[in-house]
């Protein structure tokens, strides 16, 4: 009785044994639901993030910056560059755009020269370029030419296909670019001969020292001459001398001025050059050719 007893007993307790354990197993623990639900948070968050960096969506940040440069780019009118970009003397585009040294004004090549071939003034601010040659006294502007065949379509080729077409329709031949010369690369360093820092041009070929011998009374109140030394091509005539007293000195009309070289009264149609082989080697001073001026009542003034 006993033994059975204790044998019912036995199984028993096995079997709520096994029962344990099989519920034990079946329920996860409080701790590792908690970090089974920490790490699909993160799975979840990474993988976002990675959707969302990877994807090239852009961030807030990037969206107002590429906002601001949008607002910032303006399209600008060809119309409002034309003042920069025009010939004032031809009115179109620049071409061989060529700049005036003394007021830095800016026009065609062509057009400033033909305009030098009647007057020595700027066409826009009426400056004295040069007295007697002008054309020493520009420069081309290759950067601006640059500017102007980048702004204006075509504008390169149709002037291109111009010259070609002139030179063709004259038998000429065409003339080709300068290439630009390849610089030999000489380790040794030559010694280089240093020449005049400033040449005077060969059309310049007279040197004039422009002494003051007195006024009349009633010719007025004058500035003397700062400088007494003038280069000028030998063409240039008695007139232009005067009319350069007359500007440098601020002449009154009234006043008459009267050059003499040597014992000579000169006159206005005179050369500088026919007065040097005539009369001036007798009036030479240091290679200089002296003439003497004076300012006199004109008769005119007088009646």
């Amino acid at each position: 009785m006993r033994a059975a007893f204790l044998t019912a007993a036995f199984r028993a307790r096995c079997c709520l044994t096994d029962e344990m354990e099989v519920d034990a197993r079946s329920v996860p623990s409080s701790s590792s639901a908690e970090e089974e639900d920490e790490e699909l948070e993160v799975g979840v968050s990474g993988a976002a993030e990675f959707e969302l960096g990877g994807s090239g969506y852009p961030s807030s940040e990037n969206e107002e910056a590429t906002g601001s440069d949008e607002e910032n780019e303006r399209m600008i009118n060809l119309s409002e560059l034309n003042a920069y970009i025009l010939c004032s003397i031809c009115k179109g585009y620049l071409i061989d755009a060529t700049t005036i040294t003394e007021c830095l004004h800016t026009f065609c090549k062509s057009c400033i020269v033909r305009h030098f071939y009647y007057s020595n003034r700027c066409p826009k601010c009426n400056i004295i370029v040069h007295q007697t040659q002008p054309l020493y006294n520009i420069r081309l502007d290759r950067q601006l030419q640059d500017i102007v065949y980048k702004l204006v379509i075509n504008l390169e080729d149709r002037e291109k296909k111009k010259m070609f077409d002139f030179y063709k329709e004259r038998g000429l031949d065409v003339p080709k670019p300068a290439a630009p010369q390849p610089v030999a690369a000489n380790r040794s360093r030559s010694r280089k001969v240093l020449g005049a820092v400033f040449r005077i041009p060969p059309e310049l070929d007279i040197s004039l020292l422009l002494e003051f011998i007195g006024a009349e009374e009633g010719t007025g109140n004058f500035k003397p001459l700062e400088k007494k030394f003038v280069r000028v091509s030998g063409e240039a005539t008695i007139g232009h001398v005067e009319k350069f007293l007359r500007r440098k000195l601020e002449l009154n009309p009234i006043c008459q001025v009267d050059i003499i070289c040597g014992d000579h009264l000169l006159e206005n149609y005179q050369t500088l050059r026919e007065v040097h082989h005539a009369i001036g080697h007798s009036a030479m001073q240091d290679s200089l050719l002296v003439l003497h001026y004076g300012l006199v009542l004109s008769p005119l003034s007088l009646t």
